[in-house]
């Protein structure tokens, strides 16, 4: 039984490469992907970022985010694509649940974003929770409390 699954994938590429470079080796990914039965339903390019820690003697990297549909057997194949390219410094992918990308399309659709083949928008993956009121409450006493003593 071959089901297609939703991916999303984080590319963190060498930002030592000048732009033309950069969109070459996007789009040499993107081609893989599909030529092995991918399916690419979102690109979306982050840009160049300070890195938490070197990579590879790399301070900074230009980040991509790629949602595809693939087969999972296609997947390790892809993932091999990704080690053995000498321009990607690190690379996460993960299988998108159902649940996730609803909720993504919903945020896109509260937020006035597209409501086409955008699933993915911005760069949150996670849920955010708002605070209760009392946590609110909380936190206003704190501040006031550091205003009152760096005040007196």
């Amino acid at each position: 039984m071959n089901v297609r699954r939703v991916y999303e994938s984080t590319i963190i590429i060498n930002a030592a490469l000048e732009d033309n470079d950069i969109d070459a080796v996007i789009n040499k990914i993107t081609t893989y992907v599909e030529n092995h039965g991918g399916v690419i339903i979102e690109t979306d390019k982050w840009g160049r970022k300070r890195l938490a820690y070197p990579i590879n003697k790399k301070y900074n990297g230009y980040y991509v985010h790629i949602v595809f549909e693939s087969l999972p057997v296609n997947l390790p194949i892809i993932e091999r694509f990704f080690v053995l390219e000498d321009t990607v410094l690190r690379h996460l992918t993960l299988m998108l649940p159902d649940r996730l990308r609803q909720h993504r399309k919903e945020k896109a659709l509260a937020e006035g974003k597209e409501s086409g083949t955008n699933l993915v928008s911005g760069t949150d993956a996670a849920v955010k929770v708002e605070p209760k009121d009392a946590d609110v409450k909380k936190e206003e006493v704190v501040k006031e409390e550091k205003v009152e003593t760096v005040e007196a």
